[in-house]
This record gives C-alpha cells, sequence and structure tokens, in this order.
C-alpha cells in the first residue's frame, strides 16, 4: 500500500508542477505496487518500479506531445523582431564558396547581410529570415 500511497502523493503534486514527468513516476510507483501485490521481493518491486517509470518517461518525452514545431530563435519571429523585416542591399561582394556577402544599413547601423542559397544577388529589397550575431540572412522580397 506504500507504493499506492507514494504514487497518490506524486499524483497530487503534479496539479502544483504542470509537467507530466511526476505522473510518469507515480505510473512506476505504481507498477511498484502491483509487484508487490503480486508477491515479488522488495529489490524487485524497486526494479519494476523503476523500469517502468523509466519507460513511461522515454516514451512521453519522445511523444508527439512534446514535439510541436519548434523554430530556432534565430529564426523565430517572436523572439528576433527583425525577422521577416525588409533591408535594402545596393550591391554584392563577390562570391566566396559560393555566398553572396555585403555591408547594409538597417535600422540606423551597418549590418553584413548574407544571401541565403535560393536569393538571387541583385540590387533591391531583401526580406530578412535569419539573424546570427550581427550578420542578417536574406532572401529576395517578393515585391
Amino acid at each position: 500500500m506504500i507504493w499506492f500511497a507514494l504514487a497518490g502523493i506524486l499524483v497530487a503534486a503534479e496539479i502544483f508542477t504542470g509537467t507530466f514527468y511526476l505522473l510518469m513516476i507515480a505510473v512506476g510507483f505504481c507498477a511498484g505496487g502491483i509487484a508487490a501485490v503480486a508477491g515479488v521481493p522488495f529489490y524487485g518491486q524497486f526494479i519494476a518500479a523503476g523500469i517502468s517509470g523509466g519507460v513511461v518517461t522515454l516514451a512521453l518525452r519522445n511523444s508527439r506531445l512534446f514535439k510541436k514545431h519548434r523554430v530556432h530563435p534565430q529564426r523565430n519571429p517572436s523572439v528576433l523582431l527583425d525577422i521577416g523585416q525588409t533591408v535594402e542591399v545596393r550591391q554584392w561582394e563577390n562570391p566566396q564558396n559560393g555566398i553572396y556577402r555585403s555591408r547594409a544599413s538597417y535600422r540606423g547601423a551597418l549590418w553584413d547581410v548574407e544571401l541565403l542559397p535560393a536569393g538571387r544577388p541583385e540590387a533591391g529589397l531583401f526580406i530578412i529570415r535569419e539573424i546570427r550575431g550581427a550578420t542578417l540572412l536574406v532572401e529576395n522580397s517578393k515585391t
């Protein structure tokens, strides 16, 4: 009964944390309780609780519930408000390793600008798609 009481305490604690991990550990404790009811020795109960709690925790961690579409912060407009803004590039330097680079004035400062592989190296307006340090990664604007 101790296993089930501890599982109940974990379920109650889960209400305050908002994660599912304590529930998964509670499932492990329930497995330990089932092993105890089945007459398994004490070390076997611990093994059953540990293995089942670990397995369901790993299953939860790898489930679709926690694998939402995550955008890298360098490309996330919710993190960097400059993503999606336009910058004017007047000319591109000769490509080095197939990468076109330039310098452009954006928000009152000079920035390094790098053209994404799908872009065309021509003067005009470009959309900022990613920021790496002080480098704006851009692609041609649709206008």
